[in-house]
Parts: structure tokens; C-alpha cells; sequence
């Protein structure tokens, strides 16, 4: 029987959920395979089926596990290996891994640009830009929160025009820009708030990836500045620098 600590503030199911997550990270339990059974879990930390039960219902609210009626616990398949190139589009990276892409948006609003998004979109401080703030899923599971920000007088009505269309790309082809590419992207790693753990259905303690990113159409104009934050258990960056 494996030794938690008993005594301790942290909770059995914690405990056992994180030792879980461990295995899971280390490839113990590899993506796709099946975790043992629950009284096989039961008997490995001595604890009640309810705590065993709460443990794997933590490890799928993070995205690690899947549960499928009569058959078990799983491993999901593994993180999103996700491409940074000059042309990154969202929909086409999962599908080409057998991901199937989602989201929801969350806000759709105009405001002032604030000095950092006019610098990067190279407008006057305080032009009026559309905010839209969304998260992205694969499989259902979330992994990118962001906000994005495009210039209000080129893109009117955009709420609408992206109603209309499947996706963003499609959305701004029909404001005429037909191609863009990735002009500048940075990446750093931080805790993640209480509000984007949520969000994002992950602990507190499960750091976040950054990326700030700014795209611009074939004539080098900038068209949208975004940032965004990804669960760094669930995401990995592939830079394609051809």
C-alpha cells in the first residue's frame, strides 16, 4: 500500500490525484491507457472508493482522464503539440492532429486601445478597438484563453461577419484580407489567476503558458494583437522557423 500523508492539510483525493498526475506526466501511465480500476486504487492508498472516485473526478475536470461508461478511466491522448509559424491558425493545428476544435465566446466589446495594444497595432492610443475574449477547446477540453484585439474602423461589424463565418480566417476574408501572417509572438510562464484556473478547469498550483502575438495582412498592416494563456500541462510549442 502506497504511504499519503494522513495527518497532513491536504486532502486524500488531492494527494492521490496528484500522485495520479505524476504518473501521467512521467509517462507511468501512458496517453490512452487505461488507469487501474477502482479497487485496484482503493487497495494501492487504503482509502474509500468515495475518495478514489473524488481523486479521478479531479483528474478529469483537468483534462488529464476521460471516463467511458463500462469500460474505465483512460488517459487522454496528451497535450496539444501546437505550431508557432508564420501562418498558426487555431482550427487547422487541431484537426491535423485529430483534434476536434471548439469555443466560446465570452466577451465581444469596443474600448480604447491602451498604450500597449495601439503600439502593437500601430494606431493612436485610445482609437477603438474591438476586444474579444474567448476560450478554445480540443476535445472539449480548454486550452487557450485569450484576447484579441483589431482595429474598430477596419473591421465594423465584426461581431456579425463572425457569426457568419466558420472562423476568424473566413471572418477576415471577408473584409478583404485574404492572407495573413504572424509578424511577432513572445512566450513566458506564470501562475495562472483564480479566475483563469476556472476558466481553463485547472489547479492554482499548474503554472500557464503566455503568448502575445501580432498578425498583419500581405501589406505588413497589422491587424490584430493578441494575448492568450494555455495550461502548461496540457499544451506543448512546436517553432517552425522556415
Amino acid at each position: 500500500m502506497e504511504t499519503i500523508d494522513r495527518k497532513g492539510g491536504s486532502a486524500l483525493w488531492h494527494q492521490i490525484g496528484e500522485i495520479l498526475a505524476a504518473d501521467i506526466a512521467t509517462g507511468t501511465i501512458a496517453p490512452g491507457e487505461k488507469l487501474p480500476t477502482e479497487p485496484e486504487l482503493m487497495q494501492r492508498f487504503g482509502v474509500s472508493r468515495f475518495t478514489v472516485r473524488q481523486a479521478l473526478g479531479h483528474l478529469e475536470q483537468r483534462g488529464l482522464v476521460r471516463a467511458e461508461q463500462g469500460r474505465g478511466t483512460f488517459v487522454h491522448r496528451g497535450v496539444l503539440d501546437y505550431t508557432l509559424s508564420k501562418r498558426t491558425r487555431f482550427h487547422k493545428n487541431l484537426i491535423e492532429q485529430g483534434f476536434e476544435p471548439g469555443g466560446e465566446l465570452l466577451v465581444h466589446e469596443i474600448v480604447p486601445a491602451t498604450e500597449r495594444v495601439a503600439a502593437h497595432l500601430k494606431i493612436a492610443i485610445g482609437a477603438p478597438v474591438i476586444h474579444r475574449r474567448g476560450v478554445m477547446t480540443a476535445d472539449g477540453i480548454p486550452v487557450e484563453l485569450g484576447d484579441s484585439y483589431y482595429p474598430a474602423e477596419r473591421f465594423p461589424d465584426f461581431d456579425h461577419a463572425r457569426l457568419q463565418h466558420p472562423t476568424i480566417s473566413a471572418a477576415l476574408a471577408s473584409y478583404g484580407v485574404t492572407d495573413y501572417e504572424r509578424l511577432l509572438t513572445e512566450i513566458e510562464a506564470r501562475m495562472p489567476t483564480a479566475d483563469e484556473a476556472r476558466i481553463l478547469r485547472q489547479p492554482k498550483s499548474v503554472p500557464l503558458l503566455v503568448t502575445r502575438k501580432v498578425d498583419a495582412d500581405t501589406d505588413g498592416v497589422p491587424i490584430t494583437y493578441s494575448e492568450s494563456v494555455w495550461p502548461a500541462e496540457r499544451t506543448t510549442f512546436n517553432l517552425d522557423l522556415r
